[in-house]
C-alpha cells in the first residue's frame, strides 16, 4: 500500500448545539447540551423516552433551492448542507482540480426514515398509485454523495457504507484508504441522519435503548456515569475534506491535522450487544495507532463512543485499557461529547471526527457532561464536566455499531 500522508483541509457540521463548525465547537467548549422535549412527533403518547437532541433552526435554503429540498429527506438535507460547508472550508478551487480525482462517501445509519413513513401513510390511505415516483431516490442511504457529486461535479469513487453508529468513522477509514492507494486526491467524507421520527424512536424505546430521564432533558445524557440509563437520541451530520498531504501542501491548503490510521473489526458476538470480552474493540483502537506510527503512550486523547447506556460504556473502558494497557489507560483523556450532541448515530463519527481534529488544532478537550457519580466499572478520566486546555499530540476516535461493528480513526498534528 502507497504510505500518502492524508490531511484534513475542510470540515462541516450540522448539529444540535450548532448548525456550523464555529458554533459546534464553542457548544463542545462550554459544555451545552442539544437536548430538550421532541418537537418532531406530534403525539408522544406510548413512548418512554420523549427527548432528544434535535437540529434546531436549520434552513435548508442556505445551502439549497426550495424545490430541491423539497425532494430531499432530512438526512440528506444535513448531509448536503454539511458537505457543502466542508468544501467551502476546504477552499477547493475546482476550476483547477481534476474532478475525475475528488470522490464522496457520505453515509448514514439508518436514511430516509421520514420518507419511508409518509408513504407508508399514503400507500394505505390512498393507494399505491398515489405515491411518489421519488419515494425510492429520496429514501435510499447512498443518495447523499450522489447529491454531494452532483452539486458540484465530482467523478471520483462514490458510494456510502451502512454499518449503523459505525457509518460515518467507516465512511472516514474507507476514503483514507482510497487516497493512500492513490485511487483520489480529495474526498469528502462523513455521516448523517435525521431519524427522529415515530418509527425511528419508537424502535429505540422498544430496544430500551433510550434514556428515561424525560422531566430533565439536558442532563438525561450522562455517559459514564453510575445513573446512566440510555442514550439520548440526536440528528445531524459531521462532513470533512481530507487529501493527500502533497495535494494540499501544492494548493497552499490549511491543514488541521493528519488522518494517520483506521482500524476496524467485528465482534462476531451479538447484533446489540457488545463483547464483554472488549477483544475486537481494542484491537481497531490498536490497529489505528499503530497504522500511525504511535505507541499507546503516544495518544493523549480519545474520544469515545460513550453513549450513556450500561453495556456500552462499561465495555469500551474495558477495550480502551487492552488497547493501551492498564499503566497508559489511567493516563489518557478520554471524554463523550455525546452527552452534548446526543447519539447522532449514522452521523457521530463524522461529527466525532472534526471533534478530534479540532482537540488538536485548538489544544482543547471537550468535557463529559452531566459526570456526577463514579461508577466502579468506568474508572478512567472522562474529562468531567469542563473542557481542558492542554496539548494534544495524538487522538483515536471510536465508533461501535449495532451488529459488532467496530471502528476507530487516529488522528495526529501534522
Amino acid at each position: 500500500m502507497s504510505h500518502r500522508k492524508v490531511v484534513i483541509t475542510g470540515m462541516g457540521a450540522v448539529t444540535p448545539i450548532g448548525n456550523n463548525l464555529a458554533e459546534l465547537w464553542e457548544g463542545l467548549k462550554t459544555g451545552r447540551s442539544g437536548g430538550a422535549t421532541i418537537t418532531r412527533i406530534e403525539n408522544l403518547d406510548g413512548f418512554t423516552s420523549t427527548i432528544a437532541a434535535e437540529v434546531k433552526n436549520f434552513d435548508a435554503e442556505q445551502f439549497i433551492s426550495k424545490k430541491e429540498a423539497r425532494k430531499m429527506d432530512l438526512f440528506t438535507q444535513y448531509g448536503l448542507a454539511a458537505s457543502i460547508m466542508a468544501m467551502q472550508d476546504s477552499g477547493l478551487d475546482l476550476t483547477r482540480e481534476d474532478l475525475e480525482r475528488i470522490g464522496v462517501i457520505v453515509s448514514t445509519g439508518i436514511g430516509g426514515l421520514e420518507i419511508m413513513e409518509a408513504s407508508q401513510d399514503i400507500y394505505r390511505e390512498r393507494g399505491a398509485s398515489r405515491l411518489s415516483p421519488f419515494v425510492i431516490p429520496v429514501m435510499i442511504t447512498n443518495i447523499v454523495a450522489g447529491h454531494v457529486a452532483i452539486q458540484y461535479g465530482l467523478k471520483g469513487p462514490n458510494f456510502c457504507v451502512t454499518s449503523a453508529c459505525a457509518s460515518g468513522t467507516h465512511s472516514i477509514g474507507e476514503a483514507l484508504r482510497i487516497i493512500q492507494h492513490g485511487e483520489a486526491d480529495v474526498m469528502l467524507a462523513g455521516g448523517t441522519e435525521g431519524a427522529i421520527t415515530p418509527l425511528g424512536v419508537g424502535g429505540f424505546c422498544a430496544l430500551r435503548a433510550l434514556t428515561t430521564r424525560n422531566d430533565d432533558p439536558s442532563h438525561a445524557s450522562r455517559p459514564f456515569d453510575l445513573n446512566r440509563d440510555g442514550f439520548l437520541i440526536g440528528e445531524g451530520a459531521g462532513v470533512i475534506v481530507i487529501e493527500s498531504e502533497e495535494h494540499a501542501k501544492a494548493r497552499g491548503a490549511k491543514i488541521y491535522c493528519e488522518l494517520a490510521g483506521y482500524g476496524r473489526t467485528c465482534d462476531a458476538h451479538h447484533i446489540t450487544a457488545p463483547d464483554p470480552s472488549a477483544d475486537q474493540a481494542a484491537r481497531a483502537m490498536r490497529l489505528a495507532f499503530e497504522e500511525a506510527g504511535l505507541k499507546a503512550e503516544d495518544i493523549d486523547y480519545i474520544n469515545a463512543h460513550g453513549t450513556s447506556t450500561s453495556l456500552n460504556d462499561k465495555g469500551e473502558t474495558a477495550a480502551i485499557k487492552k488497547a493501551l494497557g492498564m499503566e497508559q489507560a489511567y493516563k489518557v483523556a478520554v471524554s463523550s461529547t455525546k452527552g452534548m450532541t446526543g447519539h447522532l448515530l449514522g452521523a457521530a463519527g463524522g461529527v466525532e471526527a472534526i471533534v478530534c481534529a479540532m482537540a488538536i488544532k485548538e489544544g482543547l478537550i471537550p468535557p463529559t457532561i452531566n459526570y456526577e457519580t463514579p461508577d466502579p466499572d468506568c474508572d478512567l478520566d472522562y474529562v468531567p464536566n469542563v473542557a481542558r486546555k492542554t496539548e494534544v499530540r495524538a487522538a483515536l476516535s471510536n465508533s461501535l455499531g449495532f451488529g459488532g461493528h467496530n471502528a476507530t480513526l487516529c488522528f495526529k498534528k501534522a
